[in-house]
C-alpha cells in the first residue's frame, strides 16, 4: 500500500519522523496522543489505525500531510473509535467518510484549511462534539443533523462559501462561540451576523418559535455520562437553585453596602497617593523617554555606519564571488569542450586503430616469413668464415702442440732414451680437459646471450609498437584531464557552487569509462605482442643461432609505415635544412607534425619546443634558415624549383632512429586562482597520486590509498585503483 504521495517523493527527514513517531507511541508510559504531523503522507498508514485500537489512543494528529482520505481501503473508522481530538487542518481532504458519526466519543474536531465541499450527514450523531473548525473551506451550506451537536460550544465556518444558516442552529444551547463571515451573509442578515453569537441565536429562536437562553445555564460543570445532553427538568431545577442562593446573598449584601461605604474612604485616599506617584511616575518616565531617545539615536546612527560599511563589504564579495564563478565558467566550458575533443579524437583513432591494426599485423607476418635479406646473410657468413678461421686456427695450435709435443718427444728420446710415454701422455689429456672446459664455457655464453637476446627484443618490439604507444599517451592524457576535473570539483565545493554538478561527474564518469578500456587495450596488446613472441621463439627453433639478434635489428632500424609515409612527403628543402644543421634526428618530428617551410616561418622557439626541439640555438638556427630560403624564393621563384630538383634525398641514418612520442601535454589548463598545488584529501599533505574507478576521482596519495576501501569524495566503492606520475 503505498503511505505517500506519488507526485512528490517524501524527504528522508519526513520518513524518519514517521518512524520516530510511530515508536514513540508504542514505547512503555507513552501518552493518549499520537502525533504524525508534517510526514508528507497521502494516506493514513494502517499502523496508524492499529495502533489507535489496541492502545486504546485518545489524539490522533494528522495536520500538515498531503492526506486526500481519511479511512484507507484496508481500515476500519471503528478503528479510532476512542479519540477524543482529531486535527486534521492543511491537508487535501475533499470528503469526509459517511460514517464520521460513529465516532461517538469525539469532542474536538478541525477541519481547517481542506477541499471539503459539504459535510456527511452523520457528522449530526456527534453528540459529545464541543468544537468544530471547518474553516477555508468549499462548503456551501450546513447539514440539517446540526442539532445533534447537544454539547457544541464553537463553530468557526469563516472561509467558506455558506451564505445561510440552518434553523436547526437554534437547538445548540451550549453554543458560546459563532465565527462567519457576517458581511457576506444572507441569513441571518448581515448585520445581525456582526452582531455576535448571541444575537445570531436569538433570532434563530424567534425564526423557530423558541425561548432564547443563554449558554451558561446549560453548561452543568461536568458532562453527563449520556454524552452531555442537558434536559428542561435539569434546567428548572438549576433556576430554582440559583433563586435560594440569591436571597441568601441580598442579605449578606446589606452588610457589604456598610463595608463598602467605609471602603470608599479609604480608596480615595489611595486615590490620592496613587495619584501624586503616577505623576512623580510619570516625570520619571518622561526624563527615561527623552535619554531613551538620545541613546536610540545614537544606536540608530551607529546601526547605520555598521550598515553602509557592511554593504560595502558584501558589494565587494560579491564582484569577487561574480568573477570567480566567471572564471569557474570559463574553465568549465574549456574543460567540456577538450573532454569533448578527447572523446571524438578517441573515437577517430579506435576507428583507425583498427585498420592501423590490420596492417601491423599483416606487416609483422610478412617480415616473419620473410627470408633473410642479403645483409643478414653476409653478416652470418662473415660469422661463419671467422668461426672456420677460428677453428682452423684451433686446429693449427693443435697441430703445432703436437708438432712441439713430438719434437720434444724425439729430443728427449735422443737425450734420453728411457724418458717414459706415461708422463706426454698425462700432459696430451691435460691439454685435452682444458679445450673441452673453454668450449663448455663458451656454449654457456652462447647459451645466456641468446635469453638477453630474446629480453631485449621483447622490449624493444614493445617500445617500438605504434598502437601500444598510442594507448600509452591516451592513458597519459585521461590521468591528467581526471586530475584537473578532481581539482575543479574540490574547488567549486569550497564556493558552495551547485552549477554544473551533473555536467562534471558525466564528463568524469566518461573519462573514467575510457580510461578502463585503454587499460584493457593495453594489456591485450601486450598479450598479442608475447603471442608473437611465442611464435617466433618457436620458429627459432629451426632456424640460425642469431636469430634473436637478428630481428633485434630488424626491428630497430624499421619505422613505422605512417612515419615512412610522412617523411617521404616532407619538402625535400626542409629535409636539407635539417641536414645541414646535423639535425637528422628531428626529420621524423617534423614529419610527424606535417611542418612545412611556409609553417616554420610563422612560428617561434616556444613552438618547436613544444613539438621536441630542445636545444635553444637549434630552434633560433632552424627559424633563421627557413626565413632566409622562403625570402631567397620570394625574390627568385626558380631557386625553389631548381633547389627541388637537384637535393638530395635524405640519407638513411647510421643511428636507429625512433618516432618520438607526442609531447602528453594536459587539455585542461591549471587552474588560475589555485597558486598551491593539489594535496591529498586525506593527509593534507602528499600531492594526489591514484586513480580512483569507476568514479574517477584523483583526490588521494599513495600511502592513503591503501587503507581505502570507498572514495571519500562520492562514498562509491573503489573498483580499480592506478597510480600516476607528477611529471616534475
Amino acid at each position: 500500500m503505498p503511505l505517500f504521495s506519488r507526485k512528490k517523493k517524501p524527504s528522508e527527514d519526513a520518513r524518519k519522523r514517521l518512524e520516530y513517531q510511530m515508536c514513540l507511541a508504542k514505547a512503555a508510559g507513552a501518552d493518549d496522543v499520537l502525533d504524525i504531523s508534517k510526514c508528507e503522507l497521502s494516506e493514513v498508514p494502517y499502523g496508524a489505525f492499529a495502533t489507535c485500537k489496541v492502545l486504546q489512543k485518545k489524539v490522533l494528529i494528522l495536520h500538515t500531510n498531503n492526506l486526500t482520505s481519511l479511512v484507507p481501503k484496508s481500515c476500519s473508522l471503528l478503528s479510532l473509535i476512542t479519540l477524543k481530538v482529531l486535527d486534521l487542518h492543511d491537508n487535501q481532504l475533499a470528503s469526509l467518510p459517511a460514517d464520521i458519526g460513529q465516532l461517538a466519543a469525539l469532542q474536538v474536531l478541525n477541519l481547517e484549511g481542506n477541499l471539503l465541499a459539504s459535510l456527511p450527514a452523520s457528522i449530526g450523531d456527534l453528540a459529545q462534539l464541543q468544537l468544530l473548525n471547518v474553516k477555508g473551506n468549499g462548503l456551501r451550506e450546513l447539514p440539517g443533523t446540526v442539532s445533534g451537536w447537544r454539547s457544541l460550544r464553537a463553530l468557526d465556518v469563516s472561509g467558506n462559501a455558506v451564505r445561510a444558516l440552518p434553523r436547526q442552529l437554534a437547538h445548540l444551547r451550549t453554543l458560546q462561540t459563532l465565527t462567519l463571515d457576517a458581511a457576506s451573509m444572507t441569513y441571518p442578515a448581515p448585520e445581525i451576523c456582526s452582531a455576535g453569537t448571541e444575537a445570531i441565536q436569538q433570532f434563530l429562536c424567534r425564526e423557530c418559535g423558541i425561548v432564547y437562553y443563554p449558554p451558561s445555564q446549560y453548561l452543568l460543570p461536568a458532562q453527563e455520562a449520556d454524552g452531555g445532553g442537558t434536559s428542561v427538568d435539569e434546567v428548572d431545577k438549576t433556576v430554582q437553585k440559583y433563586l435560594e442562593e440569591e436571597s441568601q446573598w441580598q442579605d449578606r449584601f446589606l452588610d457589604y453596602e456598610k463595608r463598602k461605604e467605609k471602603k470608599l474612604q479609604e480608596k480615595l485616599e489611595f486615590e490620592r497617593r496613587l495619584d501624586m506617584g503616577q505623576r512623580e511616575h510619570a516625570l520619571l518616565l518622561q526624563q527615561l523617554s527623552s535619554q531613551k531617545d538620545e541613546i536610540l539615536q545614537t544606536v540608530r546612527e551607529d546601526q547605520l555606519k555598521l550598515e553602509e560599511g557592511l554593504t560595502r563589504h558584501q558589494r565587494c564579495l560579491e564582484e569577487e564571488r561574480l568573477k570567480l564563478l566567471q572564471q569557474l565558467k570559463q574553465a568549465e566550458q574549456g574543460i567540456t569542450s577538450r573532454i569533448q575533443k578527447l572523446l571524438e579524437d578517441n573515437q577517430r583513432q579506435k576507428q583507425s586503430s583498427d585498420i592501423l591494426k590490420s596492417l601491423e599485423d599483416e606487416r609483422m607476418r610478412m617480415e616473419q616469413l620473410m627470408a633473410i635479406t642479403q645483409e643478414e646473410a653476409e653478416q652470418l657468413r662473415r660469422r661463419e668464415v671467422a668461426a672456420a678461421m677460428q677453428q682452423m686456427l684451433a686446429e693449427s695450435y693443435k697441430n703445432k702442440l703436437l708438432q712441439m709435443s713430438y719434437e720434444s718427444r724425439r729430443q728427449d728420446l735422443v737425450s734420453q732414451a728411457c724418458s717414459s710415454l706415461a708422463e706426454m701422455d698425462q700432459k696430451f689429456q691435460q691439454i685435452l680437459a682444458w679445450q673441452q672446459l673453454d668450449q663448455n664455457k663458451a656454449v654457456g655464453q652462447i647459451l645466456q646471450q641468446i635469453e638477453m637476446q630474446k629480453a631485449a627484443f621483447e622490449a624493444l618490439q614493445v617500445k617500438k609498437d605504434l598502437m601500444h604507444r598510442q594507448i600509452r599517451n591516451q592513458i597519459k592524457l585521461i590521468e591528467t584531464e581526471l586530475l584537473q576535473l578532481t581539482q575543479l570539483e574540490l574547488k567549486r565545493r569550497e564556493l558552495d557552487t551547485e552549477t554544473l554538478q551533473e555536467l562534471i561527474s558525466e564528463q568524469r564518469h566518461a573519462l573514467g569509462c575510457l580510461l578502463q578500456q585503454l587499460l584493457k587495450d593495453k594489456k591485450q596488446r601486450e598479450e598479442e605482442l608475447q603471442q608473437m613472441l611465442l611464435e617466433m621463439e618457436a620458429k627459432s627453433e629451426t632456424r640460425q643461432e642469431n636469430f634473436w639478434l637478428i630481428q633485434y635489428q630488424r626491428l630497430l632500424r624499421q619505422k613505422p609505415l605512417s612515419l615512412r609515409l610522412q617523411e617521404e612527403g616532407l619538402e625535400q628543402q626542409l629535409v636539407a635544412l635539417l641536414l645541414e644543421l646535423s639535425a637528422e634526428q628531428y626529420v621524423p618530428v617534423f614529419a610527424h607534425h606535417r611542418l612545412s617551410l611556409q609553417a616554420l616561418s610563422t612560428m617561434t622557439a616556444s613552438d618547436l619546443e613544444k613539438i621536441g626541439v630542445a636545444e635553444a640555438g637549434l630552434q633560433h638556427a632552424i627559424l633563421r634558415r627557413a626565413q632566409k630560403i622562403l625570402a631567397v624564393a620570394s625574390t627568385i621563384p626558380e631557386l625553389l624549383r631548381t633547389e627541388d630538383a637537384e637535393a638530395p634525398a635524405a640519407p638513411e641514418p647510421s643511428a636507429p632512429l625512433e618516432e618520438p612520442p607526442s609531447p602528453v601535454v594536459p587539455t585542461a589548463p591549471p587552474l588560475r586562482w589555485d597558486e598551491k598545488k593539489a594535496e591529498c584529501v586525506v593527509c593534507m599533505e602528499q600531492e594526489p597520486q591514484m586513480i580512483f574507478l569507476p568514479c574517477g576521482h584523483v583526490c588521494c596519495c599513495q600511502t592513503c590509498c591503501e587503507r581505502l576501501q570507498t572514495c571519500p569524495l562520492c562514498r562509491k566503492d573503489i573498483a580499480q585503483r592506478i597510480r600516476i606520475f607528477h611529471s616534475s
